[in-house]
C-alpha cells in the first residue's frame, strides 16, 4: 500500500501545461510584435492596422500582444528604447581626451551591436511616421524622455558625481537632445535618398557626429 501510494504521489507530481517564458524570449516576442507593427503601420497606416494584424503577422493571439503592449502604437516602443542602455554605457565609457562626435563609432562599425542591426531602415520609417501621427510622436518622445535619466546616470558615474548633480543633468539633456535632432534630421531629409543600407549607415552616422559636434561645442 505504501509503494501504491508513493508511486501516485510521483505520477501526480509532474508538471503540466507549458514551461514559463524566459525573459530572452519574452524581450523577443516584444521585438516580433514591434516589426510586425511597424511593417503594418509603414504599408497601410496607423489608423488602419488592427492588434489582431499585429498578432496574426508574428503568430500569436491579440491577446497576447496586449500582454505586452497597452496600444498599437506602444507596439513600437522596442525598436525605439533598444539602444538607450548601448548609448549609455558609451557615456560610461568614454575616454576624457574622446571628442563626443566619435562616441558611437565603434558601435556603428560593428554589426553586432543594436546601432548597426537590421532594424535601422524599419526605425526611419517609423520616425518619418512620427510626423503625422500623433500616437506614434507620443511614444517617440516618450523613448527619449525615458532615456534621459539613464544618460544623466552613466555621466555621473564616469564624473564621480551624485546622481542628482546638475551638472550630468543638464550634459544628458543636452546629448539626449543632439540624439533626437539627427535621427528626426535623418529620417525626414536623406534616409530616403541612400541607395543600399551600407550608404544609409554611413550617413546616419555621419549625421549623428555632427550633431554630437554642435552640441559639445555648446552655444556661442
Amino acid at each position: 500500500m505504501t509503494a501504491a501510494r508513493g508511486h501516485t504521489s510521483r505520477s501526480t507530481s509532474r508538471p503540466t501545461g507549458r514551461p514559463p517564458l524566459t525573459e530572452e524570449r519574452k524581450a523577443e516576442i516584444r521585438l516580433e510584435i514591434a516589426r510586425a507593427a511597424v511593417d503594418l503601420f509603414v504599408t497601410q497606416g496607423v489608423a488602419a492596422t488592427t492588434g489582431e494584424q499585429i498578432g496574426a503577422a508574428v503568430g500569436v493571439s491579440v491577446r497576447t500582444v496586449w500582454r505586452y503592449f497597452p496600444s498599437k502604437e506602444s507596439c513600437v516602443s522596442p525598436l525605439l528604447s533598444a539602444g538607450i542602455d548601448l548609448i549609455a554605457d558609451c557615456l560610461r565609457r568614454r575616454r576624457p581626451e574622446q571628442p563626443l562626435a566619435e562616441l558611437l563609432d565603434r558601435e556603428f562599425a560593428d554589426e553586432r551591436h543594436a546601432l548597426a542591426g537590421p532594424d535601422r531602415a524599419t526605425v526611419g520609417a517609423l520616425v518619418r511616421l512620427t510626423r503625422t501621427e500623433p500616437g506614434l510622436r507620443a511614444i517617440w518622445l516618450q523613448t527619449y524622455d525615458e532615456a534621459e535619466p539613464a544618460f544623466a546616470r552613466a555621466l555621473a558615474d564616469r564624473a564621480g558625481l551624485p546622481a542628482d548633480d546638475l551638472r550630468p543633468t543638464i550634459q544628458a539633456a543636452i546629448f539626449n537632445a543632439a540624439l533626437r535632432a539627427a535621427v528626426e534630421h535623418y529620417a525626414w531629409h536623406t534616409a530616403d535618398t541612400a541607395p543600399d543600407r551600407e550608404t544609409a549607415q554611413a550617413e546616419l552616422a555621419q549625421t549623428l557626429r555632427l550633431a554630437l559636434g554642435i552640441a559639445a561645442e555648446g552655444i556661442a
